[in-house]
């Protein structure tokens, strides 16, 4: 069947201003901010599309930004094309950098579970396949100690019928995506929005979670 939301999702790179050659990925991996400034921590979550998860993340105070990228995989410098042809091993997932003064690490945990389906082992919504399999990449043992606390908290609220799909792995090289999925929600707000609701991600997560929250860190 004709997946109108997944079109979008191909087409965002012709989406690109008119003349504008499509930036390269910066195949480099991600700074690790936590080692250059002690006050800024790192974490990375893959949740499906990351324009989705990058958009989710940048609306916490005290997150300083969110990258979107590919990790987990068998290659080096991936490219968009690479990974969405499912043969890379990567996931599309969002590296965060945040200040523990303002949100924890558990708080930003809590965040990522209800901007997913935690039961869907085949993907995300409407984007279905190994790249959009999530996923917590744990930067440290504490990180996984938190990570594991709260899946196993989660899967005992019985809040969910069906068994976590959702993985926790060693954080590995992160590399940035192409600067046409940096910010997308930002540089193409009505391709977004319409991506967003033809995939049905925000109707599933009502479903799951009931009527949409504010982040941590807003008052309700």
């Amino acid at each position: 069947m004709l997946n109108l939301a997944r079109i979008a999702r191909w087409l965002a790179p012709l989406a690109v201003v008119a003349g504008i050659t499509a930036a390269a990925a910066q195949t480099t991996p991600a700074p690790e901010a936590g080692k250059s400034d002690r006050s800024i921590a790192v974490a990375t979550f893959a949740g499906g599309c990351f324009w989705c998860v990058e958009e989710a993340f940048e609306k916490v105070p005290g997150v300083i930004r969110a990258v979107s990228g590919y990790t987990g995989g068998t290659v080096d410098k991936p490219t968009y094309e690479q990974v969405s042809a499912k043969t890379t091993g990567h996931y599309e997932a969002v590296q965060v950098s945040f200040d523990p003064t303002k949100v924890s690490y558990p708080q930003l945990v809590d965040w990522f579970w209800h901007n997913i389906d935690p039961v869907d082992a085949k993907g995300q919504f409407c984007d279905q396949g190994s790249p959009y399999y999530t996923a917590i990449f744990v930067h440290s043992e504490e990180q996984q100690k938190v990570a594991e606390e709260s899946k196993q908290a989660l899967e005992a609220s019985g809040r969910l019928k069906e068994k976590i799909a959702t993985k926790i792995l060693p954080a590995g090289p992160f590399w940035v995506a192409e600067d046409y999925h940096q910010d997308y929600y930002k540089k193409n707000p009505h391709r977004y929005q319409y991506y967003k609701t033809a995939c049905g991600r925000a109707a599933r997560l009502e479903q799951i979670w009931g009527p949409p929250t504010k982040p941590p860190g807003l008052t309700q």
